[in-house]
């Protein structure tokens, strides 16, 4: 009986190992600025590392962000940087253009650089996404720098990225929606009272999974 039970268990064990073994392993390359790294969060509460823990296939994640750049400081930073290519990529920017008063025009030619080197870095076009610039305005530090004006800017914006996006037939995900809901509730924003907390994030995801497997069980 003992002999049966080992045996018993050391097929289960083997079958185990063997479909772990064959399931597929994934890496993703997350591109932008705070909003991508979690700021004033713990990076493991990031939108890109939820979604790591939300889609299982992806094991490996890399980020390239860092708080306050715009568009062109992230071109600088890609164009110095040899990138190998990844199964899932994703781009989030643009805020820091708005708040420096960038020209708009000179995000669109940007935006549209950069979509062009984030499809380049992927394996495979479907699985590249775009979101949205989440509306700092309705946070603390935002309406004391003018709630409406930033609200008409961030919408620009977000047309401009949501056009392009279409252009090349990217997934977009609008969550500027989800952080306009941090007015009414902040415990959707992190301590600085201007970034995303985790809940939020969480939102983000939740809003993006299931559209991204569906994109991944496709290919």
């Amino acid at each position: 009986m003992i002999r049966i039970t080992f045996a018993f268990c050391f097929l289960f064990i083997s079958c185990s190992k063997e479909k772990d073994y064959s399931r597929p392993s994934l890496s993703y390359l997350a591109l932008g600025d705070s909003y991508t790294i979690g700021e004033s969060i713990h990076i493991e509460d990031s939108y890109p590392n939820q979604l790591k823990e939300k889609i299982d296939l992806i094991d490996s994640l890399k980020i390239i962000a860092k708080t306050g750049w715009t568009t062109d400081e992230l071109i600088d930073t890609l164009n110095n940087s040899n990138l190998k290519q990844y199964d899932i990529v994703s781009l989030l920017i643009g805020v820091n253009n708005q708040f420096r008063g960038y020209s708009i025009d000179n995000y669109k030619v940007e935006f549209e650089n950069l979509l062009a080197k984030t499809i380049r870095y992927s394996n495979n076009k479907k699985n590249v996404f775009v979101l949205s610039i989440p509306d700092y305005g309705v946070t603390p530090f935002g309406e004391s720098r003018g709630k409406e004006k930033i609200y008409d800017e961030i919408n620009a914006y977000n047309d401009i990225n949501r056009e392009i996006s279409e252009k090349y037939n990217i997934m977009y995900f609008n969550i500027t929606d989800i952080s306009r809901l941090a007015e009414n509730d902040l415990s959707l924003l992190a301590n600085d009272k201007l970034h995303p907390s985790e809940k939020m994030y969480t939102e983000w995801v939740n809003l993006m999974k299931l559209q991204i497997l569906d994109s991944l069980k496709l290919n």
